[in-house]
């Protein structure tokens, strides 16, 4: 461990300090010697570091310890208690001290003791700490007596309620927020009063005054006076909306997969999708086939510019009676400059407000279109094209009305993906046979359809659909690029073959790519996604057919994370045969990653592996169907996998097809899915990083730091956005967060990152600043400057990261 430093400053100096609370601190090892001698500790006893490090820290007792205590002390982690110390000129002090080790595995092993010592006595101010503290804490707080009778609540409860504490003083919870949710709150605070113990609740409500639907996590704990006698209850809550919308959106794109595309009708096909998107997603959705995919011929490509007409394939509304200017099965046509014809010209998707000149333009040229956004009160608009196989087949047109929040970028992206689903489906009846076309479409679509630009690890990939007689099965592989440059490669294999697997597989695979959006580390997100199997399997319980796939159960996954910053993989695998590693001086071997239980079963945990790769190193990622073959046995399939791997190749494309080609020698019995990656390295001065103190003052020298960086890098074109995200983030570090603080600029040829960290695990939260607030808009501020951003966990405290696209000439 690091040896507590000892200052060299001027004694005189030192001792002229004024007297204020400190700490003393001192590190003593295993044979209690003393190791390491603060200022503090010299402050508190006199003695000089000279004088005590290397001697025996018994010396500085006053009395003899009990060989029983020692016993006890040995056996434990901490220990905190009152010792008698000798000061240096001999008096006696009574001091209470806590010994532990600060890394239990480390290499060395040392105690660190460490004891407060009082500096002013306390002042009559600081009882209004607390005071203070419950006000001002960003949760909702809320105090009720023995009635159930509101007595005290803080700001946050009066924010969400839109109420002041006099206003809500004396009434109960369901007389402030009527809801179901406030009388099985209200029933578990009274439990509370009867039991003495912690209660829980979880609710999505929407409370006066706030204006969307909001998740709170709340808690319900009884407060006793000195006797032990429950008093009141204490009612805490904080808001998981993200959360919950992320949940939301991931449950809506599981129904997706087995709701969207259960026939080869083409209509029905597209009715799925609005039945789907309204009203989860939206209050109006309709669906626009070309004419050539109502009528089953070549699909042409839709024209760079001019007026469009295509034959309305399916309506839907939250309103009976339904405005929409053209009906299911009659056509409709749109401008040359409508959203519809622009966004289908440029092949992706857009959002608009009924304000954007480009909805303004259609509204004029189309009075049709006017009247029916006039009408039904439409403010948001979403233009999806249906693409599947690099062919366009129609759009799909999402509005709200009703809902007063505006569409979302997160929003477009899960219209995108269930408008893919659709337009996979639809693309596979028109083409091919109704059971193979329609499972092998939905597989291949389900699966990325190109890979992502990250500068981690150079990837190829490759699929084989399993041999006709068995049927299509679930394998999948993924890359996800994350926060910090890192990379995740994910491959799994969904049990049995058909429609359902296909469909499971896409279920798992949109459930990983948004559990790792929020950068769960891989032995969480197994857990997670081994909940999501279960829950899956319960509810296709009773469902024909269900036994062929079982929801997923035994569904093996391998998940891996590579930081080109550290040269770090981390991995966790569900059942999944281990990866193949080949470091470039030509050795493979397997890495021994714990196998971990098959996806679905439940009760046993995940455990990662983490292991430093070189430059250049091969990651070979695969699923059983590359080994399981029927003309020889799994030693032969595994030598002639490494002698494969071990061959030098120009292109991973190569690698790719030298090993299918010597291990197959007809079609599979098994779908197999097969990722090579060759790791890249980021140079050192790519990479920047500073140690910020935990002070208000930092923030320009902060800025200076970055402003200086990219000088060096020859990035000052970016140096203005970026000094204001610096700033914003390391300010939020200093007066939300705990200290150390440490601030990190990473950039390629195409992104710079700016990177802060703290130990706290407490995750801002962009909110919109009232008129009148002082503060508040600094994360708004973040999320527009930046590209993207968000908060990485770690065991101890977060980053809080955002990224920039850097402009090249």
């Amino acid at each position: 461990m690091e040896r507590i430093p000892t200052p060299p400053g001027d004694q005189a100096q030192a001792d002229a300090l004024p007297e204020s609370a400190y700490t003393a601190t001192a590190t003593v090892n295993e044979q209690g010697i003393v190791t390491g001698w603060s200022e503090g500790a010299r402050r508190l006893l006199g003695y000089a570091p000279s004088e005590v490090v290397g001697h025996r820290a018994a010396r500085l007792l006053c009395d003899d310890i009990d060989e029983r205590a020692l016993q006890d002390a040995a056996g434990r982690e901490r220990w905190s208690g009152t010792v008698a110390l000798r000061h240096r000129d001999g008096h006696r002090l009574e001091q209470r001290m806590l010994v532990h080790r600060p890394r239990p595995d480390g290499p060395v092993a040392e105690w660190l003791v460490v004891s407060a010592v009082a500096g002013q006595p306390r002042t009559p101010g600081d009882e209004a700490l607390g005071e203070w503290a419950f006000r001002q804490s960003p949760s909702l707080l809320a105090v009720f007596d023995a009635d159930l009778r509101l007595v005290r609540a803080n700001a946050g409860m009066e924010r969400a309620l839109s109420l002041t504490e006099d206003q809500m003083r004396g009434l109960r919870l369901p007389d402030l927020a009527p809801h179901p949710v406030s009388d099985q709150a209200e029933a578990k605070m009274r439990l509370a009063l009867d039991s003495g113990e912690v209660q829980h609740v979880e609710a999505y409500i929407r409370p006066t005054g706030v204006s969307a639907e909001h998740g709170w996590s709340t808690t319900l704990a009884p407060l006793k006076d000195p006797d032990g006698r429950v008093r009141a209850v204490c009612l805490s809550a904080h808001d998981t909306l993200q959360e919950h919308l992320a949940r939301q959106r991931m449950l809506l794109l599981n129904e997706a997969g087995a709701r969207i595309g259960t026939t080869p009708d083409v209509q029905r096909t597209a009715q799925e999708l609005a039945d789907v998107a309204v009203p989860r997603l939206a209050d109006f959705a309709a669906i626009d086939l070309l004419d050539a995919v109502q009528r089953g011929g070549e699909v042409l490509p839709v024209p760079a510019a001019g007026p469009l007409t295509m034959d309305r394939a399916a309506v839907r509304s939250v309103l009976d009676d339904d405005v929409s200017p053209f009906a299911a099965g009659e056509p409709s046509r749109y401008p040359a400059s409508s959203p519809v014809a622009q966004c289908l010209a440029q092949g992706h998707g857009a959002l608009y407000e009924v304000s954007d000149p480009a909805v303004a333009r259609w509204a004029a040229q189309d009075p049709q279109a006017a009247a029916w956004i006039r009408e039904a009160g439409t403010h948001s608009v979403m233009v999806v094209p249906m693409r599947a196989h690099g062919s366009t087949l129609g759009v799909a047109l999402f509005s709200r009305h009703q809902r007063p929040e505006p569409f979302e970028p997160d929003d477009l992206w899960l219209a995108e993906e269930l408008t893919a689903i659709a337009a996979v489906s639809i693309h596979s009846a028109r083409r091919r046979p109704r059971e193979r076309t329609t499972t092998m479409t939905l597989q291949r679509s389900l699966l990325p359809q190109t890979l992502p630009d990250q500068g981690a690890l150079d990837v190829a990939t490759r699929y084989l659909p399993a041999d006709s007689r068995a049927g299509v099965g679930g394998d999948w592989f993924d890359v996800i690029p994350l926060s910090g440059m890192r990379v995740a490669l994910v491959v799994g294999d969904v049990v049995g073959h058909g429609i359902r697997a296909s469909a499971t597989m896409g279920r798992l695979r949109t459930a990983v790519r948004t559990l790792a959006d929020v950068d769960l580390p891989p032995d969480e997100l197994l857990t997670h996604l081994d909940d999501l199997v279960i829950h899956l399997s319960a509810d296709e319980g009773g469902t024909e057919g269900a036994a062929e796939s079982a929801g997923g159960i035994g569904t093996t996954c391998l998940y891996a994370v590579y930081d080109p910053v550290s040269r770090r993989c981390t991995l966790a695998r569900a059942g999944h045969p281990p990866p193949a590693v080949v470091t470039p001086d030509g050795a493979v071997r397997f890495l021994d990653v714990p196998a971990g239980p098959p996806l679905g079963l439940g009760g046993l945990p995940f455990e990662t592996f983490e292991t430093e790769l070189p430059e250049g190193s091969l990651i070979a990622l695969y699923t059983d169907g590359v080994l399981e073959v029927r003309d020889h046995d799994i030693d032969d399939s595994l030598d002639k996998m490494f002698a494969a791997l071990a061959r030098p190749a120009k292109t991973l494309d190569m690698v790719c097809e030298r090993i299918l080609t010597s291990m197959l020698t007809h079609s599979p019995d098994d779908d197999i899915a097969l990722l090579i990656a060759r790791t890249r390295a980021l140079d050192a001065d790519r990479v920047a990083t500073w140690d910020l103190a935990f002070d208000p003052a930092i923030v320009a020298q902060a800025r200076r730091h970055a402003t200086d960086k990219l000088t060096t890098w020859q990035l000052d074109d970016a140096a203005f956005i970026t000094e204001l995200v610096v700033s914003e983030l390391v300010t939020n570090a200093i007066r939300y967060g705990r200290p150390p603080i440490q601030l990190r600029l990473i950039h390629d040829d195409s992104t710079l990152i700016c990177e802060v960290f703290d130990s706290s695990s407490t995750a801002p939260h962009m909110r919109r600043a009232r008129t009148f607030d002082e503060g508040g808009r600094g994360l708004l501020l973040v999320g527009q400057l930046a590209q993207r951003w968000g908060t990485r966990h770690a065991p101890t405290g977060k980053t809080v990261w955002a990224e920039q696209f850097l402009t090249t000439d």
